[in-house]
Order: structure tokens, then sequence, then C-alpha cells
């Protein structure tokens, strides 16, 4: 019997490239050995997909937890057509969103998270649609209307994505994963050690975002978005949440009174764990002291 427990965080991995200048011999091997690399992270299923107008490239390793059928596999498409998505993560609110689009009626396809996800692009644009999440993610969406594919990381950075040019910036390939062992493997990597990076290392015993090991390689912040412009090849990266601004917000309103505060919190701890009980597999939680 497999254990699926939340602080394990799901676990899936995300791959995939930009290729302007069509560097790339073989785009759908170069895919197969990204999400090759990534099996730890998903033991259950894999799949590619290639846009060979736009010369994008998404691979997918699955750990199945909500919707175990074949509707859950990735790359996913939405409904219409329009987004094409790689995610890594849980939205833990997604069935409360699903009732509300269907609700205003919005169209989810299959029983998964990620279905709930597309159907929320469609309903109110990916930017506004991540202000409803409620959960850990790491996810690349293709955009055909917009002619963009933006990478997306959650509020508190749970779920890693890596990403950079390997090559020449907008003649090179932009490639992003949820592993770097996933970028190393395209062609023309070079591996480069950053030396800041490396006595960043040193001296914090991590390597600080935005930074990572290798140079020209950068994490994608906390509740960031990197949203690659496949007309032009610009890259533009932006927040889209603020732990500041919520902090300052609550600090404007403060619990004057202790014991609406110990029920505030036991009722946000109790949401906070049903929320994440939601599985189709055993699934545990455990908590930590730290």
């Amino acid at each position: 019997m497999r254990l699926a427990a939340a602080t394990i965080h799901a676990m899936c991995g995300i791959a995939g490239f930009f290729d302007p200048s069509g560097r790339l011999a073989d785009p759908a091997a170069v895919l197969e050995s990204m999400q090759s690399q990534m099996v730890r992270r998903g033991p259950d299923d894999r799949g590619i997909f290639f846009d060979s107008e736009r010369r994008v490239g998404l691979a997918h390793r699955r750990l199945s937890i909500v919707d175990l059928s074949p509707q859950g596999r990735q790359p996913m498409v939405s409904a219409s057509g329009r987004y094409r998505i790689d995610y890594n993560g849980e939205v833990y609110n997604f069935q409360a969103l699903r009732q509300e689009l269907e609700a205003e009626g919005g169209r989810v396809v299959g029983g998964s998270d990620t279905a709930v996800v597309l159907a929320a692009f469609e309903r109110w644009g990916v930017e506004e649609a991540l202000d409803r999440f409620v959960g850990m993610f790491a996810f690349a969406v293709l955009d055909i209307e917009t002619n963009r594919l933006v990478l997306a990381r959650d509020r508190l950075g749970i779920k890693p994505l890596y990403h950079g040019w390997i090559g020449p910036a907008k003649r090179g390939v932009f490639a992003f994963g949820s592993d770097l062992r996933a970028l190393a493997v395209v062609p023309g990597f070079e591996g480069t050690i950053d030396r800041g990076a490396v006595a960043a290392y040193l001296r914090f015993l991590y390597v600080p975002c935005p930074w990572t090991i290798f140079a020209g390689i950068g994490k994608l912040a906390p509740g960031h978005l990197a949203i690659v412009h496949l007309d032009d090849g610009a890259v533009e990266q932006r927040r889209w949440w603020d732990a500041r601004s919520v902090a300052a917000a609550a600090a404007a309103q403060p619990i004057d009174d202790e014991r609406e505060a110990v029920d505030r919190l036991e009722a946000a701890l109790g949401d906070a764990v049903q929320l994440r009980m939601v599985s189709d597999v055993p699934l545990g939680a455990f908590l930590s002291g730290g």
C-alpha cells in the first residue's frame, strides 16, 4: 500500500522548454530525457507534449493522488483548447472552486484539481484565478490565445521551479523544471558553477532565491510569475502575491480579544487540515514540532 501524505507535498515533476530558434533536433527525445530525470517525483505516470508551431514542450511525471483515471494525465488541455498545463501540487479548495465554476456555467473535465485549475483559467484568466487558489503549486501553462508561456509558483514557494536560458537569451533554449537535473539534460547545458552561489551556500548552508548553484539558472521566487512572450522571447517576471501587504492588512485590523484570537486560530487550523485530507489513495497527516 502506498501512503501519500500532505506533508510529502504530493510530489509530481514538471519540466519543459521554449526553443525559439529550433536548436533542438529532436524535441520529443529531449522531453523524454527531462521527464526521466524526475522519476522519483512521480512514479505513477508520465507524459509529454510538444507544440511544433510555437516550439514549446512540456514534460510531466505524476504521483497520482486525486483522480487516478486517465482523465488526470498531464500535460492536460483545457476544455476549449486554449490552455495546456504542466502542473505540480495541490489546490486544496478545488471542490469549492468546481462548484462555483459549474454554477457559473463553466465546464470541468475530469475529477482532478488540475482540471479545476484549467477551468478557472478559462473563466477568470490566469492571474485572477491564482488569487482564488488555496494550496501549493508550481506550473507552466501555454496560452495559445495570448501566445505566452506562464510559469507560476505558490505564495510561500513550497513547490520548486527552476528556469533559465541555455545558450544566448532569445536565441538559445529557455528551459524550466521542478528539478535541476531535468534542465541539465537539455543539449547545450554547460553546468558552469556560480561562484557567488557557492559563497552563499558556505555562508547560509543553502543557496538563496533567486540563485542556484548553476550560473544562468535561477529559482522562480515564491508568489511570482515568469511570463515568456513567445513572439519575441522576452521573459517578464512579476509578483502576484506579497506577504508584506497581507501582513500590513492584518496589522491594520488587530484582534484585541484573546479568546477570539484562540477561537479563530483553532478554526483556521481545523479548516487547513480538513482541506488537505482530500485523496483517492490512502492518506496520512503528520505534525512536526520543528
